[in-house]
């Protein structure tokens, strides 16, 4: 490994950023309708997390491998927040990275003033739904907000 770092999310990032999130999703089975690749906001990351949001980039070398941001939960209660777009390459995993970042942006969320946290994803991301569990995210029977993302398959909340 070389030198990791992870930072807030600048305007030339995008490009990485969205490369990270097209590259991993399909390796998951998450490449359908429903599912975050196909959000508007992929390809403006930075613009995207500026208003109650943080999005953070985990870099090495230089190079993007993964990031993940809080933001409003979308048609959600305005204390609820959404762990969103939290996606690793390979060569990030297994490193405690996630354990890392999930800590960041659950932080961000607090210094926001959230006082809940939302997360969907999908049966196959199977790593990070054990993390979530070990973080205490309690399931939940259905989706919250309007997210848009109809075709995940498991729900998750955590008070802050």
């Amino acid at each position: 490994m070389g030198e990791i770092s992870i930072r807030q999310i600048q305007p030339e990032d995008n490009p990485g950023v969205a490369n990270v999130i097209r590259a991993v999703m399909p390796e998951f089975g998450a490449s359908g309708e429903g599912f975050a690749i196909h959000d508007p906001e992929v390809d403006n990351m930075f613009e995207s997390y500026q208003n109650k949001a943080a999005y953070f980039v985990l870099e090495e070398n230089g190079k993007i491998i993964g990031g993940g941001g809080i933001a409003p939960l979308a048609g959600g209660p305005e204390n609820y927040c959404e762990l969103k777009k939290m996606y690793f390459l390979p060569e990030a995993r297994g490193k405690g990275m996630g354990t890392t970042m999930l800590n960041l942006c659950l932080d961000a969320a607090r210094q926001w003033g959230y006082t809940h946290c939302y997360l969907e994803t999908f049966k196959t991301m199977e790593k990070a739904i054990s993390v979530y569990h070990h973080f205490g995210f309690s399931p939940l029977d259905g989706p919250k907000g309007n997210t848009g993302h109809f075709s995940c398959t498991h729900f998750f909340e955590l008070e802050l």
